[in-house]
């Protein structure tokens, strides 16, 4: 047991790149053990006259979505008219968060593929960042506009991601390249990924080696829980990061830079970013992990917990400074979980991550001018990050999701941030139940985490495609 913020007593289930570990309580019986746990939860209003209010409310208020279907090109003027209603809850706002409570759902990737489509063709929103690696999503924008959109999409983001439903992104990305409104795409993770940095932009054939080499490394010590070998080359593999980043500041570096990623002209400086991310990680992050793979086999999440918050941190760093420094007057997106983007996850009861995360982090002042949206399933199946299929479990009655369900739509949106506290709605300012990932029961105040909703009433795993790359368009 451990505590968050406020002092109250939580479970930490163990989900890191998988849910991993011990046996999940389901049903009734994990709602039951969550009250213990939780104390003040079970006191909340849960009558079946108040969950009769709560989704009257919700079938009168909630706005039902025509499809999530990516739209097609040729459709021409219309296509979007169901998503007219996000027009004034987003006219002033300039970072759109995108979330998701799982990875693994296949109309989560269709859903916000289209979201993506209506905010840059129609609201003026042209940076889309990825939770995913800002040096491979860098990199892979700068050759998008004459790669295949499947190849774009491998060398840029996670493999939780390679899906056939997330490819209509890429090849969205890819015909936009050649408009005269482009949507520009990066990344703000610094964790390692695959592919590795290869140092094809080097003209030294050597350091490109070194490089390689230490990517190498740097990802097997990040893995592993030998510290004393790690802290023997640390320094080595430091040197080598700052020999690279030396490097690419020559004026022929950034040269063959542009010649080999013609499609992305912040590419220095980005790239620049990523390696002192590199820099960075070798210093605190990797013996952080370390420690984190040594602790969590015997029970002791300490570590992972330290870990995780280093990584929001670095996260949000790295799109503060995306905002402010590389696209100063353009509107974002952000693909992310919702783990990662909730205002206030520390506070979230039931929560793998009781900390302090990149959303809680966001200055004051950038909440104002963003919004926060949470995607949920309401029934189906989901995957895990071992693409390992689990089924999404019954509802509760009066949980988020059992209410928005109450509308009777396949695609239900609710905005919470424009609400006042009425009798018919005060389910969302105050704790109720919601699953992560489809079957982690949480308890959380629903206002206080999103700025809206979007219910999605019965889903399926993706289509996940071969971790072999594509060829490259001719």
């Amino acid at each position: 047991m451990l505590k968050n913020k406020r002092g109250r007593m939580f479970t930490a289930f163990t989900l890191t790149v998988s849910i991993i570990g011990g046996t999940l309580l389901t049903g009734s019986s994990a709602y039951a053990a969550a009250e213990v746990i939780q104390g003040s939860v079970a006191e909340v209003r849960t009558s079946s006259e108040a969950i009769a209010e709560w989704e009257a409310w919700a079938k009168d208020h909630a706005y039902k979505l025509d499809t999530i279907q990516p739209a097609d090109s040729k459709a021409g003027a219309g296509q979007f008219k169901d998503l007219d209603m996000l027009k004034p809850l987003l006219y002033d706002k300039r970072i759109v968060f995108l979330g998701e409570s799982s990875h693994g759902v296949s109309e989560f990737n269709l859903a916000k593929t289209r979201l993506i489509q209506f905010l840059h063709q129609e609201m003026g929103y042209n940076v889309l960042a990825f939770e995913s690696s800002l040096g491979n999503t860098s990199l892979a924008y700068g050759k998008s506009g004459t790669q295949s959109a499947e190849q774009t999409m491998k060398d840029s983001i996670f493999g939780v991601w390679w899906t056939n439903e997330t490819l209509p992104l890429f090849e969205y990305l890819k015909t936009t390249q050649k408009s005269e409104q482009p949507l520009a795409f990066t990344g703000f993770d610094m964790q390692l990924q695959s592919p590795l940095l290869d140092g094809a932009w080097l003209e030294d054939d050597k350091l490109a080696l070194r490089l390689q080499e230490a990517e190498e490394k740097l990802s097997e010590f990040s893995a592993g829980t030998d510290l004393k070998a790690y802290r023997k080359e640390k320094s080595q593999l430091i040197q080598v990061y700052k020999d690279v980043l030396k490097s690419t500041r020559s004026e022929s570096s950034q040269a063959l830079l542009k010649k080999l990623y013609p499609h992305n002209p912040q590419l220095p400086v980005l790239l620049e970013r990523s390696l002192n991310d590199r820099i960075s990680v070798a210093k605190e992050y990797v013996e952080i992990s370390i420690k984190s793979n040594t602790g969590m086999p015997g029970g002791d999440y300490t570590w992972f917990l330290k870990s995780m918050e280093w990584r929001d941190k670095a996260m949000l760093d790295n799109l503060m400074w995306l905002a402010t420094d590389v696209y100063p007057t353009e509107k974002f997106i952000v693909w992310a979980h919702n783990d990662h983007i909730r205002k206030a996850q520390s506070d979230v009861m039931g929560s793998p991550y009781p900390i302090q995360m990149m959303g809680e982090m966001l200055p004051d002042e950038w909440k104002t001018y963003s919004y926060v949206l949470g995607l949920y399933p309401a029934s189906g199946k989901t995957a895990d990050n071992t693409r390992k299929v689990h089924d999404v479990l019954p509802l509760e009655p009066g949980s988020v999701e059992s209410i928005l369900s109450a509308a009777g739509a396949p695609y239900t949106f609710i905005d919470l941030r424009y609400r006042n506290n009425t009798r018919g709605n005060s389910w969302m300012f105050e704790p109720r139940y919601t699953y992560s990932w489809g079957m982690i029961p949480e308890s959380l105040i629903a206002r206080d985490q999103y700025d809206g909703i979007l219910l999605i009433d019965e889903v399926n795993p993706p289509q996940y495609l071969s971790s072999s790359s594509s060829k490259p368009a001719e």
